[in-house]
């Protein structure tokens, strides 16, 4: 995995650790979770170009 897609994937982990730290601290939120699903959609659409 080259270097960006790498730290895309890094961040998209990292962007799921604190959309569940703060549900549990704060409660549900739809809009974190949307936004964390279009990171996740957009990291996996990245590592799959870079894979073609």
């Amino acid at each position: 995995m080259p270097g960006s897609a790498r730290t895309m994937a890094v961040c998209t982990v990292s962007c799921l650790v604190v959309a569940t730290a703060y549900t549990v601290a704060l409660g549900g939120n739809g809009w974190v979770w949307f936004a964390w699903v279009v990171l996740a959609l957009t990291t996996a659409g990245m590592v799959a170009a870079r894979r073609a």
